[in-house]
């Protein structure tokens, strides 16, 4: 499954950047993560580094894990998101975070494929409104951070 989100948001690029950077928070605003640990953490140079984390989540009364890796690209104003191991057989996020007049434009691509046909299935039916949902966290949470516009 694939999803593009473009988001045009009154915040700078570099505040985004950090706020969907720094995923050791994700357990404060995006109600479904209800665990999140990381280790690994590497700096890579020229602003770019790595992580590795494993978020604990729960929907429609499952309850998974899966391991990623995040690497971070502040030049760029990107982060990458890469499966390391979990209920997927696939996983790949891209958020970009461009200068724009008044703000920043903010492109999300996730592509992914869960092992199992059952949550596939679950999923499916309501991709769009759950990735709106998650994007809809990090608006709501930049607004607490920054100012609501």
């Amino acid at each position: 499954m694939r999803h593009h989100v473009v988001k045009h948001l009154p915040y700078a690029p570099d505040q985004l950047f950090e706020l969907v950077g720094d995923v050791r928070r994700y357990p404060e605003f995006v109600p479904w993560i209800s665990g999140l640990r990381t280790w690994n953490e590497r700096n890579l140079g020229q602003g770019i580094d790595t992580l590795d984390a494993e978020a604990s989540v729960g929907f429609a009364g499952l309850r998974e894990r899966f391991s990623t890796r995040v690497r971070r690209d502040a030049p760029a104003r990107r982060i990458d998101v890469s499966l390391i191991s979990g209920p997927f057989r696939a996983l790949a996020n891209r958020w970009a975070f461009f200068e724009q007049p008044g703000g920043a434009r903010v492109e999300f691509d996730i592509d992914f494929e869960f092992k199992s046909r059952l949550l596939s299935g679950l999923l499916q039916a309501n991709f769009h409104r759950a990735v709106d949902r998650l994007i809809g966290c990090f608006e709501d949470r930049a607004a607490q951070l920054y100012g609501d516009f």
